[in-house]
């Protein structure tokens, strides 16, 4: 077809085109209009909720909302000064410097000397210095904005205690199945037809969302214009499933490994080796795992099972040897045995009490029978004077004490009656009773 604008001579302007508007993603389209259409946070939301009460009380403050990507926060903060006739102004720490916080606070005082307050976004707030925060702190206090932040971090440690000492946190949860299923049928009510979607692929194309509403309705953007239905193994082919949730420099990595852990300490293998190969899946560094499992097997199992830490070694070694993905399977394995193996923490708390102690006790010396005389001097002092070579006495034990003389015997190490620790306890209190019979005898 010939272009309208083709007969106009070169020498004369051209009229410009009207650029046709670009479209718009369905997850804008979808954005929720009132603070009644956001799904999943009804605890923040509903009447009983902290920002229910707050907007009955017609009494805003400053929030930080803490949750995982894909939840509502940029529109909840919308919704807010819409609800509460503030303007509306957002930033994103990553790409604010001073000089654009200065125009912004600039802004929001005139705002306010025309009777208007200012309600300031600001996304990934805790990419923000210690100085940068604390630059919000007077207009927080003075009323020129209403400060609400957005953080996928946990804020306790990435937000100055001045800063949170001024707004509430308000955590916003990972959206569950069947809110992200409402989320879908809203879609297929706006695009006017259903998904062309089998209904394990429909539950699949949820899972492969992870808890996130815009990653789903991006997810629904990319299939919508199938013509033919999709299966399970279709969709898989399709779609690329979202990466899952894990920063090995933040949260999720302090999150994970603790459950790792605590699964292990709990003695579920299954749960254990699920969170194991979760941190795997998200890049985390095998060799950081088999330190931590190596880790627990001190701390967790110790002398219930002595075998636990030489397992746990030799699957590190494997791993080193191997690599992966194959070195993987001796660090599950070693895993699998941890959470099967009794538990014990007797020599983790006798190592902190013997350390308290050695730390209140540091100047007192050993008893003199215990201290080597090289010298005619040492020996006139009394030093070696009644030792005992436990070698030359019967069952080798000359029950002797070993503590500083002004000290006196303590008991730090109590074995538990589970695994080889059982057998343990029963030399200890055999030892502790052959103790005082040979101090006794000794005394008469």
């Amino acid at each position: 077809m010939a272009d309208l604008f083709d007969n106009i001579p070169a020498s004369e302007p051209r009229p410009k085109r009207e650029a046709a508007p670009a479209p718009r993603p369905l997850a804008d389209r979808l954005r929720p209009a009132r603070l009644a259409e956001v799904v999943g946070q009804e605890h923040v939301l509903g009447a009983e909720g902290p920002l229910g009460h707050m907007l009955a009380d017609g009494n805003l403050g400053s929030i930080v909302f803490w949750g995982p990507p894909g939840v509502g926060k940029t529109t909840i903060a919308r919704l807010l000064a819409d609800a509460t006739d503030l303007a509306f102004v957002q930033i994103s720490a990553i790409f604010t410097g001073v000089a654009d916080l200065r125009k912004i606070f600039d802004a929001a005082r005139l705002r306010r000397q025309n009777g208007r307050g200012t309600l300031l976004f600001v996304d990934e707030i805790h990419r923000f210095n210690k100085a940068q925060q604390d630059a919000f702190l007077p207009l927080m206090e003075d009323g020129t904005i209403v400060l609400v932040g957005a953080t996928t971090e946990n804020p306790s440690f990435e937000l100055n205690a001045a800063l949170l000492s001024r707004a509430r946190v308000l955590t916003l949860r990972r959206l569950g199945p069947e809110m992200l299923d409402l989320l879908t049928e809203r879609a297929e009510a706006m695009l006017g037809r259903s998904l062309p979607l089998t209904a394990e692929a429909r539950t699949q194309l949820i899972e492969m969302a992870d808890g996130d509403g815009r990653a789903l309705l991006n997810l629904i953007e990319q299939i919508a214009p199938e013509t033919a239905t999709l299966d399970a193994a279709a969709l898989s082919a399709r779609l690329s499933r979202r990466a899952a949730l894990f920063d090995k420099s933040g949260d999720g990595h302090y999150n994970l490994i603790s459950a790792l852990h605590k699964s292990v300490r709990g003695s579920d293998p299954d749960a254990a080796l699920y969170w194991f190969a979760r941190m795997l899946k998200g890049g985390e560094d095998p060799r950081f795992l088999a330190r931590r499992i190596t880790r627990m097997s001190i701390e967790d199992i110790g002398l219930a099972d002595p075998m636990a830490q030489r397992l746990c070694l030799d699957a590190w070694a494997t791993y080193e040897r191997l690599g992966s993905p194959e070195g993987e399977l001796a660090l599950a394995q070693a895993v699998i045995y941890l959470a099967l193996a009794p538990k014990s923490n007797a020599a983790y708390v006798a190592f902190g009490d013997a350390a308290r102690a050695a730390e209140r006790t540091g100047s007192l010396a050993p008893p003199k029978h215990i201290l080597n005389a090289p010298t005619r001097w040492m020996k006139e002092e009394g030093f070696g004077a009644g030792y005992v070579y436990d070698h030359d006495t019967p069952n080798a034990f000359s029950g002797r004490d070993y503590f500083p003389e002004s000290m006196g015997p303590v008991s730090f190490y109590a074995p538990t009656e589970f695994g080889a620790e059982r057998d343990l306890r029963k030399r200890m209190v055999s030892l502790a009773e052959e103790r005082v019979r040979l101090n006794q005898s000794e005394a008469e």
